[in-house]
């Protein structure tokens, strides 16, 4: 049996994880799986001169009226990506293949899957869709569509599917209007313009009469699970049937998220907070779930004096009298066991330590670097923190208040050191603060599965 592997050394930890290596590799394998180069070596070079990883890869999905072409125009304006549509493929855009579709069109014949497939591969091909990204809208409308892309190496990375009752729907159609100058679609009843020169240039498009509506949503209906199938695991359905500002806000919040990513992964969580805001419970329960090591500073400086290390030595005239441990003792408690083989294995939670901008600095320069999601408390008010600490006889009340001031006095630099901080109310329920910590910290923190021993 082979040995484990050991684990990276912090510094080449956190540089593969600040540079996104894993991703970059994995992009970069997958581009060359899907289009299988003569020459891998050189499309790699090419593959990262175009600097396009980030570029948005969206398809917005859904039933007749359901609102695809006003989310699609908007992600494009807010995202500056390229819009691509059916309607654009065959009137806006001059392809080696838009002449035989438009035969089809006008012959009323239903264009090939295979030929959407390639308009669209072809379009997607050009240098703004490349550098821009791209916005597919009301495409694929099959599975057999969805495969034609996946092998001809479109893949989304996010794909938004709208959905609403087909009554909605159906009433929905009968009131469209279309912008022929902006392409921009209105309702008669839920989104007139206010604009009078739009409202008369409105026209009304080539409707379908309420019994095709029906038949276009049965075969939606019958043809959307194979789609769905497909591309699970990238889909969010988002309900149509409410204000287009909240359909909007949700669209956008999810094509901005990434997808978890399959690299390794080692959690290093840091929680900093005022006395009685509940740091100690809430890295008690991350770590029990995640099967992180919990580390309180204050804990581990009494460990260290209890088992009469030589720092332990050094550390006891300071705790024995009352006073604060020097920040370079701490530094090097702290480091030895962060630095630990469980430690770098399976991750920690850090609270207690750092309480100021200078010792956050020191905690940098040992390389010992909290994963980009941190979660500061932003506490209850002054008075209540108060009053639950002096219900302790451990705590003396003048401790208290200088220990809470000292908090408030440096919290802001803190803040603004861990500039990508997640700020939560601890002033709730314990339970409604772990659910809201574990939501911030979810996608770089997957679940480890135990495994059962035979």
């Amino acid at each position: 049996m082979d040995a484990p592997a050991r684990p990276w050394p912090p510094p080449v930890g956190a540089y593969a994880e600040e540079r996104e290596l894993f991703r970059l590799l994995q992009n970069m394998l997958e581009e060359l799986l899907i289009h299988k180069p003569d020459d891998p070596i050189q499309y790699m070079i090419d593959h990262l001169k175009k600097n396009n990883d980030d570029a948005p890869r969206i398809c917005v999905l859904g039933p007749p009226a359901s609102g695809k072409t006003t989310v699609a125009m908007w992600l494009c304006k807010h995202l500056d990506a390229i819009r691509i549509s059916q309607e654009t493929l065959l009137f806006k855009e001059i392809l080696a293949l838009t002449k035989e579709a438009k035969a089809y069109k006008e012959r009323k014949q239903k264009i090939p899957n295979a030929l959407w497939a390639n308009l669209i591969q072809e379009r997607l091909s050009n240098v703004d869709c490349i550098k821009q990204g791209w916005i597919l809208e009301g495409f694929p409308e099959n599975q057999e569509q969805a495969w034609m892309l996946q092998s001809s190496g479109i893949i989304p990375r996010h794909v938004v599917v709208l959905y609403a009752p087909d009554t909605v729907l159906i009433e929905r159609n009968s009131g469209k209007r279309l912008d022929p100058f902006t392409e921009e679609v209105y309702h008669t009843t839920f989104d007139w313009p206010s604009d009078p020169l739009v409202q008369q240039r409105l026209v009304k498009p080539e409707d379908l009469s309420e019994q095709e509506m029906s038949k276009k949503l049965l075969e939606y209906h019958r043809n959307f699970p194979g789609v769905f199938q497909l591309y699970q695991k990238v889909l969010k359905s988002v309900n149509a049937d409410q204000p287009s500002v909240d359909v909007l806000s949700q669209v956008l919040t999810y094509v901005q998220t990434r997808q978890r990513s399959a690299a390794p992964f080692t959690p290093r969580i840091l929680f900093c907070g005022p006395p009685g805001s509940g740091k100690s419970l809430q890295a008690a329960l991350i770590a029990q779930k995640y099967s992180v090591v919990n580390i309180c500073c204050g804990q581990l400086l009494k460990e260290a004096v209890a088992d009469k290390t030589k720092l332990g030595e050094l550390v006891k005239p300071y705790i024995d009298n009352g006073y604060p441990v020097p920040d370079n003792l701490v530094m090097k408690i702290l480091a030895e066991r962060l630095n630990a083989l469980d430690c770098m294995t399976n991750g920690w939670v850090l609270y207690g330590f750092p309480r100021d901008i200078e010792q956050g600095e020191q905690l940098q320069k040992s390389h010992i670097i909290p994963n980009r999601y941190h979660t500061t408390f932003r506490p209850a008010p002054t008075l209540e923190i108060q009053a639950r600490l002096r219900q302790n006889p451990r705590d003396k009340e003048e401790n208290i208040e200088k220990r809470v001031e000292t908090y408030y006095r440096n919290v802001k630099e803190l803040e603004d050191f861990y500039e990508d901080a997640f700020h939560v109310n601890a002033d709730q329920d314990p339970h409604v603060v772990f659910e809201f910590i574990e939501s911030c910290i979810i996608k770089p923190l997957p679940f480890k599965k135990k495994i059962k021993s035979l």
